[in-house]
Order: structure tokens, then sequence, then C-alpha cells
């Protein structure tokens, strides 16, 4: 069967072609890789990544450049793997950009980071501060130009609410709106999650606030020549903190209040 369902979308310098003959994964495709970014229907040009959905047997199949990389018997299931090889595409490929694993939201008009890794709770703390009216930028990726500005890096969040699997949601099912435009760094919190602990929180320098950076910098950009300095930049205008925090609800609150003061 041909792919009869194809669009393809370009963020930053990574342009994405996907392709499915079957309208359950096409459905899917198209309502979770970047859906604020337009289509490009007759790109020309060779996309720098290619996605495809097949079936086999009873299963959905996810193939990046021809290779499967991830199988289930729903498309939906099929989400998580399809964000992680689109975001490892788009990092790898960043040219005027720094990317750090970080959840970034905007908070009347200036930027908040939350720098960690992979269960580091960065999801659960930009859904809920989405909620609370947060503006979305990233739950996986800080992007930080030469200025030290973040940009929005508007992927479909993973969360898992508790749950050892993760589940694909659009910043729209919390009402909030994605970022347009680059913000300067208002507040880096490095937050450890450690179940019922109090909120317990201190200030850091913005020089320990930038080795929270570098530690969380993909290994791909890690020797970048210009990180250290588009990191200077980024913190410059930040306060910045460290310590552990409880569930996401407790630790919004306390997180609101720290920027309102």
């Amino acid at each position: 069967m041909a792919d009869a369902y194809h669009f393809e979308v370009r963020i930053f310098d990574c342009s994405i072609k996907v392709e499915t003959p079957w309208v359950e994964a096409h459905t899917v495709l198209q309502r979770y890789i970047f859906p604020s970014l337009p289509r490009i229907d007759n790109a020309a040009d060779k996309p720098d990544i290619s996605i495809r959905v097949v079936q086999a047997a009873d299963e959905f199949q996810l193939l990046a450049d021809d290779v499967v990389v991830a199988s289930s018997s729903r498309a939906i299931g099929l989400v998580p793997d399809l964000m992680r090889i689109v975001d490892d595409a788009v990092v790898q490929r960043l040219t005027t950009l720094r990317a750090v694993h970080a959840g970034a939201v905007v908070w009347r008009g200036r930027a908040l980071l939350l720098p960690g890794g992979t269960h580091a709770g960065k999801s659960s703390l930009v859904t809920e501060l989405l909620r609370r009216g947060a503006t979305y930028f990233s739950d996986e990726y800080a992007l930080i130009d030469s200025e030290g500005l973040v940009h929005p890096y508007p992927r479909s969040l993973l969360v898992r609410n508790g749950r050892p699997e993760q589940k694909p949601m659009l910043p729209a099912e919390c009402s909030a709106s994605i970022g347009e435009v680059p913000a300067p760094v208002g507040w880096i919190l490095s937050l450890q999650y450690l179940p019922g602990c109090n909120w317990d929180i201190t200030a850091i320098t913005q020089g320990e606030a930038l080795l929270t950076l570098l530690r969380n910098t993909p290994h791909i950009l890690a020797e970048s020549p210009d990180m250290m300095r588009v990191f200077e930049r980024a913190v410059t205008r930040a306060t910045c903190y460290a310590g552990c925090r409880s569930e996401a609800a407790d630790a919004v609150d306390h997180i609101l209040q720290l920027m309102a003061s």
C-alpha cells in the first residue's frame, strides 16, 4: 500500500518528513509532531529525517530513515519513541541555538528554566505551571541563543503522572498557550524530586547555575566552543536556586510565590 498520508514540518534547522498509509497513525502524527507549526505539503528539499509508520501483523511500527525503532498495538503508543527520535534530530542540527535538558515556561515575560535529566520530573512541573497560567516553551529542551534568550521548542509534552510509561499531552489540554517569541531567563530552579520531601531550596550563584546548565547539556553539544558564553549570558539576568521538592502541585505553589517576590 502506498503512503497515502504525508506532510513535512521544519523546525529551526531540521526538516522532518512524515508518511503513513493508515489514517489512525496519520491522525496521531499530525496531533503530536509540533502541531503548532505549519505543514509543508510539497517540500522540494531532501528531509533531514524521514518518519514512517507502517503495520506489521497486528502492530504499528515506527521507522526512522527506514530503520524500525519501535512498535505498538496502537499508534499513540509510538509517540514517546517518536518524540525522542525527533528531539535528537533537531538538537543534532542546531546551528545558532544551544540546548540544555530543562523544562521551560514563560511567566510575565521572563523564562523559568527547570534543568534536569530523565525522571527528574520536569514535565510534571511544566504541566502544573501551565495549568496556573504559564506560557509553554518546552518540557524537555531549553534552546538558548547567543544573546542568552530562550526560544520556544513546541514539542508535545510527555507526562508520567506517577506511571512508569509516558503519555503525550498538548499544552491546550492545560488551557495554555505556546510561546512565539524568545524570552530572557528570569529564574533557574534545579529541583530534585523526593517523595515526601518538604520544599527545601537555597539560593545559588549564577556561576553555580551555569554549571548546572552545563551538566544538563546533551553530549553531542557539550563541547561546543561557544557554550560557556551562551550560558553566561543566559544566567546574567536570572535568580537561581537549587534544592528538593515533593509533588508538583505543592512545588508550583512555592515556585509562584518565589517568582512573585
